[in-house]
C-alpha cells in the first residue's frame, strides 16, 4: 500500500479545505437532539449539498461527487479539521445510503439518495426493540403483506435521530412463523404514516437523541422494502458492515480527538508542577492507535477499491475505536481533574465542556453498532474459528 497521495489527491484536499474554510459556521450549531439544531444542521447539510460535498463518494446523480473511497478519506480529515458540524443525517448517509447501493433498485435509488443526501429527509435507525436489543433475530414486529403494501404492527425502540427524522428503516417480521434471523424483511418506513406514533426519549442531559415508535396497523407501499422478501438479515448484515467497518466512524473523528488530547496534555503540563510519567505514556499511546485504525481504514478502503468485500473483521474495527473514544475521553478528564465536570454550557468551561459531552456519548459507544460483547462472539466463531458453547 502506498501511503503517498498523489498530485489529484492533493489538489482534491485543497479544493475540501478552501471550500470548508469558507463555508464552516462561525459559531458552532445548536446540538441535533433539539428541534432548533436540527434544523441548523439540515440547513447546513443542504449547503455542504449545493457544494457538492454532502457526500463525495456518491455518484453525482443521486447528490454526489463522483469521487472514490480514498477522496471520501482525504475529505473526512479536512472535514474534522475544518471543525465543522457533526453530520444529522448519518444514519442515512453512512449506513442506509450504501445499503442502497448495493440491494436497491433503480427506483429505489433515484427516489431516495438525492433526498438523503440533501438531508431533506432524514433517516432514523429502527432495529432494537423492548426485547430485541443487540439480538435482532428475536424482532417481532411484524409486516405483513396484503396487496401492494405492508401492515405493520410492533415497536421500535432507541432509534437514531427518531424523534425529528422523516423516515426509519428497520426489520419487520414478514413470516409470522418463522423463528431468529429467518422470515424478515428489511422495510423503509415514512414516520407521518397513519398508524404510526412517535415518542421521544430524552438523554439525561433532556435532549431527545433517540424515540420510540409505534406501528399500529400503519400501512406501507411493498415497494419500499429493500432487497428480496425473507431476506432482511442478510440486507441488514451488510448496513451492520458499513455501521461498524467504515463509514459510520471514519477515522478523522478519532484523529481529531487525539491531537485535541495531546494539545490539552501540552497546556496542562505547561501549567502544573507534576504530572504522572504514566499519563504521558498513555496520551501517547491513544495517539498511536488512531494512528494505527486510521492506516487500518486506509487498507480496507484499498482493498474495497480492488474488488473486496467487508467481512467479520468489521468486529474489530467496532472494538477497537468504541474503546479507544472511551480512552481518549477517560485521559482528558483526568487532565482537567474537577473542571472536567463542567457542561458545555457552563460560564467557567472555556470549551473544555465538550470532553465531558464527549466522554458520556463514548460510554455508548460499545452498546450501539452491536455490543461489544456480540462482537466478541463473531470474533470467536468467524475469524478464529472457536467453537460455539
Amino acid at each position: 500500500m502506498d501511503l503517498n497521495f498523489t498530485a489529484e489527491q492533493n489538489a482534491f484536499r485543497q479544493e475540501a479545505r478552501n471550500w470548508l474554510e469558507a463555508n464552516v459556521p462561525s459559531e458552532p450549531l445548536k446540538s441535533f437532539d433539539t428541534k432548533e439544531g436540527f434544523d441548523q444542521h439540515c440547513a447546513w447539510e443542504k449547503k455542504l449539498q449545493g457544494g457538492g460535498w454532502a457526500m463525495v463518494p456518491w455518484p453525482v446523480e443521486y447528490g454526489g461527487r463522483g469521487a472514490n473511497l480514498l477522496e471520501w478519506l482525504v475529505f473526512e480529515e479536512e472535514y474534522y479539521r475544518a471543525g465543522a458540524p457533526g453530520r444529522v443525517n448519518q444514519n442515512g448517509i453512512f449506513l442506509l445510503g450504501p445499503t442502497i447501493m448495493e440491494y436497491g433498485t433503480d427506483e429505489q435509488k433515484a427516489r431516495f439518495l438525492p433526498r438523503m443526501a440533501s438531508s431533506e429527509e432524514v433517516w432514523a435507525q429502527g432495529w432494537s426493540e423492548p426485547n430485541a436489543g443487540s439480538d435482532m433475530a428475536n424482532i417481532q414486529s411484524t409486516a405483513i403483506l396484503e396487496g401492494d403494501e405492508y401492515v405493520i404492527n410492533g415497536q421500535k425502540t432507541w432509534a437514531s435521530r427518531g424523534a425529528y427524522a422523516h423516515w426509519l428503516f428497520g426489520m419487520f417480521r414478514t413470516d409470522p412463523e418463522s423463528v431468529r434471523h429467518h422470515g424478515l424483511t428489511f422495510i423503509l418506513c415514512p414516520l407521518d404514516a397513519p398508524g404510526v406514533t412517535v415518542r421521544p426519549i430524552e438523554k439525561l442531559s433532556g435532549k431527545a437523541a433517540f424515540a420510540e415508535v409505534f406501528f399500529d396497523n400503519a400501512r406501507v407501499k411493498a415497494e419500499h422494502r429493500l432487497g428480496p422478501a425473507g431476506e432482511g438479515w442478510s440486507v441488514a448484515m451488510a448496513t451492520a458492515g458499513f455501521e461498524r467497518g467504515l463509514m459510520l466512524r471514519s477515522p478523522a473523528r478519532f484523529q481529531n480527538t487525539a491531537r485535541k488530547l495531546v494539545e490539552l496534555y501540552r497546556e496542562t503540563e505547561a501549567q502544573s508542577e507534576y504530572i504522572d510519567p504514566s499519563v504521558r505514556d498513555q496520551v501517547a499511546r491513544c495517539w498511536m492507535d488512531a494512528e494505527a485504525y486510521t492506516l487500518n481504514t486506509y487498507q480496507t478502503v484499498s482493498r474495497l477499491m480492488g474488488g473486496g468485500k467487508i467481512g467479520a473483521e468489521a468486529s474489530l474495527n467496532k472494538i477497537f475505536w468504541s474503546e479507544l473514544d472511551i480512552k481518549m475521553h477517560e485521559l482528558a478528564l483526568e487532565l482537567l481533574g474537577a473542571r472536567g465536570e463542567l457542561l458545555p454550557s457552563a460560564p467557567a468551561a472555556k470549551g473544555v465542556g465538550e470532553w465531558l459531552d464527549g466522554y458520556i456519548f463514548a460510554l455508548a459507544g460499545p452498546i450501539y453498532a452491536g455490543t461489544n460483547e456480540v462482537q466478541k462472539n463473531i470474533i470467536a466463531e468467524r475469524i478464529l474459528g472457536l467453537p460455539r458453547k
